[in-house]
């Protein structure tokens, strides 16, 4: 500084800025004299609004400056952080829509997105819930394709689609696919793409820098990482789109609530701390199970073994918190999770506590009756370990 002129502080949304940084002051108010940092949750249904209602807060249904915080952090975290060389060289803007859940945000790029005769491409290994909304789409006139997520599979159907939603990784299997390949594919369709975000986080994967139109994902997972609250949002690169989704948002009432919405951006602080950490501990484990002979298929993007390590290692950053493998039966399974000391046995993940399920219980995924589902936690990795492979040799002499 010169002159005692202040210099302008650096922002999370700024280019070079790393993840710990941008995590961790993403979405601030610009400083003020005897204020939070982080402004406490604002709990309003209506706003005095003499005259005719223009200004950003008209109605609690409509918006919140809770939620405008709350969706300018991620919008940081989700945004390319490349400058814009279709724009001259600008930095990318973006804008966030937050929802009640991550179905709540789902739903509302399909809704919002097709109508009758349009077709809409989905994963056919992707979240359990997605064929309910395939259900709901088919009732309302649209026509459905589905195709796996490995191997790039969805390209075959892709034919005069108006929408492709892409989940990588994909969940519970792991699969990876190759988004830009598939952007590029359904672009020259025509077609919109979304990718689901949940797993990767942002700062394992920004779809949107990777020519997504949609970045969605629930934040009731690894975003917010504490298992305490339910969240979903949608990023989008075009205002127009962004328009749309904010619209269905107001027509079906899916909104967060203000607490909610201020305990996930409060969360965000240690997003950065929390995946490095559990990213760190999957990748341990994963080597670990790698080794065993009563645990079969295996995977984990980040083992170099994995059939989806090549791509993933292309557009991914980290490779998220999951680990999926299979036990021998049913019966061996559930011995398992049984035996687990420091492991819930609970659905779910990208908690900091680690969690794992027998993901055949619930019926819906195409997986074997012994398909574990293990959420990595920040637990020491020696701690978590021990935990598993005394699980594993009591399961087995049981």
């Amino acid at each position: 500084m010169t002159g005692g002129a202040k210099e302008e502080p650096v922002t999370s949304g700024e280019p070079g800025v790393g993840d710990g940084t941008r995590a961790v002051r993403a979405g601030l108010p610009e400083a003020r004299k005897h204020e939070p940092t982080l402004p406490g949750p604002v709990f309003a249904a209506h706003y005095h609004l003499p005259g005719e209602p223009t200004g950003p807060y008209t109605y609690g249904r409509d918006d919140n400056p809770t939620w405008t915080l709350l969706e300018r952090a991620i919008g940081e975290l989700e945004a390319p952080q490349e400058p814009d060389h279709g724009g001259a060289g600008e930095r990318w803007s973006v804008e966030t829509v937050v929802f009640a859940s991550g179905m709540a945000a789902v739903s509302a790029v399909l809704l919002s997105q097709v109508r009758a005769g349009d077709v809409v491409v989905l994963p056919d290994d992707g979240y359990q819930a997605l064929p309910l909304v395939r259900e709901q789409l088919e009732a309302y006139g649209v026509e459905v394709r589905t195709a796996p997520t490995g191997g790039d599979a969805q390209l075959a159907v892709l034919g005069g689609a108006k929408l492709l939603w892409i989940e990588t990784p994909s969940n519970p299997g792991l699969d990876v696919c190759d988004v830009r390949r598939l952007v590029k594919a359904a672009h020259g369709e025509g077609a919109l793409v979304a990718v689901d975000n949940t797993l990767a986080t942002p700062l394992g994967q920004r779809p949107l820098e990777l020519g997504a139109d949609f970045a969605v994902a629930s934040g009731t997972k690894g975003l917010t990482g504490h298992g305490d609250l339910l969240l979903g949002y949608v990023v989008c690169r075009d205002p127009a789109l962004a328009a749309r989704v904010r619209h269905w948002r107001k027509v079906v009432g899916a909104i967060p609530g203000p607490m909610e919405a201020w305990l996930a951006h409060r969360s965000l602080a240690t997003l950065h701390l929390r995946t490095d950490r559990q990213c760190a501990n999957a990748l341990v484990l994963a080597r670990v199970l790698a080794g065993r002979a009563e645990v079969r298929g295996l995977r984990y993007p980040g083992l170099p073994q994995d059939p989806s390590h090549k791509v993933a290692s292309a557009q991914m950053r980290r490779f998220g918190s999951v680990v999926s493998f299979t036990l021998p039966d049913r019966g061996f399974a559930e011995r398992f999770l049984a035996g687990l000391r420091l492991v819930d046995d609970a659905t779910s993940f990208g908690s900091v506590r680690s969690s794992a399920e027998r993901r055949g219980r619930w019926g819906g995924d195409a997986v074997p009756e012994g398909f574990i589902r293990f959420s990595v936690g920040a637990e020491d990795p020696d701690d978590l370990v021990a935990d598993v492979i005394r699980a594993l040799e009591a399961a087995a002499t049981d």
